[in-house]
């Protein structure tokens, strides 16, 4: 009987040790980093694609109903869901993520945000109060996210705590190291004037001491009209730019409007993982954001 009961107790342990969670992800990019911080311990569903403006989701029944299963969801937060992820939390009745609790997420509570407004207006367009939200454009700030990730992983699922700081010590020596390249390799880049399509690449220029002369958009969230966009080219007679950039997933219209008549060149970021055929996860991301920059030089 004592031989069963170990039998069973080993077993039980042995289940326990390789349990998965289920992990609910706003966006490619934080499916991708929470892969590479949990291996196989995590189930993860990605709510939103590459190519879709994650401002813009509908709170459809499946994303509901994978909110319903998650023991973890992981989101930029700084207002960027504030549209749909509250109707899906909340309609997913589970209260195991509701906002404050050890399975909810938001990455943006651990780096510093750039562009934070002096005031609030509806009439300055879609503002977040907290700053702007695309934080993953800059590799620096998934070192800060990732240790808080971790943690968080371990706060759910202690039995596998060895496994997951191993993981983080790994990602943290080879993220340092690709981020060493890649600064090496967009040393060309410092101080190249862009023009920007939406106001998403604040700490991607930062990172990269890029000069942004201005923005398609005249308000963020708001389609530029032709009027508008003259008015740009007029100003890059007195300030010129080099390029154009835009994320894969917006319309590639303005840009190329602009391009044509100033001159330009126009880039097409992939913005999160699987923007483009290169971007296949994090590490890709921004080898080809880098290459892209690059080849706008030319």
């Amino acid at each position: 009987m004592k031989k069963i009961l170990l039998t069973l107790s080993l077993i039980f342990l042995s289940s326990h040790a390789h349990a998965t969670l289920n992990v609910f992800a706003c966006e490619p990019e934080w499916a991708a980093l929470t892969q590479e911080l949990a291996g196989g311990k995590v189930i993860i569903y990605t709510a939103t694609g590459a190519l879709q403006d994650p401002h813009r989701v509908e709170a459809r029944p499946s994303l509901i109903a994978k909110a319903r299963r998650a023991n973890l969801v992981v989101c930029t937060g700084a207002e960027l869901e504030v549209a749909w992820l509250p109707v899906v939390l909340r309609e997913s009745g589970n209260a195991a993520t509701r906002i404050g609790s050890n399975g909810y997420f938001e990455a943006a509570d651990f780096v510093k945000m750039l562009e934070v407004p002096t005031r609030l207006d509806r009439g300055d367009g879609d503002v977040h109060a907290q700053g702007n939200p695309h934080i993953q454009t800059d590799p620096r700030n998934f070192l800060p996210i990732a240790e808080a990730l971790s943690k968080r992983l371990i706060q759910l699922d202690a039995v596998n705590t060895s496994e997951y700081q191993q993981r983080l010590a790994a990602f943290n020596t080879k993220w340092r190291t690709a981020i060493a390249k890649w600064e090496q390799q967009a040393a060309p880049l410092n101080g190249t004037t862009i023009l920007v399509q939406h106001k998403g690449f604040p700490y991607l220029t930062e990172w990269l001491k890029l000069k942004e002369v201005a923005t398609l958009e005249p308000k963020p969230g708001m389609e530029p009209s032709a009027a508008h966009l003259s008015q740009i080219v007029n100003t890059l007679q007195k300030q010129p730019a080099k390029m154009v950039l835009r994320a894969a997933y917006q319309d590639a219209r303005p840009s190329e409007w602009i391009a044509q008549r100033a001159h330009l060149n126009v880039v097409e970021l992939p913005y999160t993982v699987g923007g483009s055929a290169g971007a296949n996860d994090l590490y890709g991301l921004f080898d080809d954001t880098i290459a892209r920059l690059l080849s706008g030089l030319k």
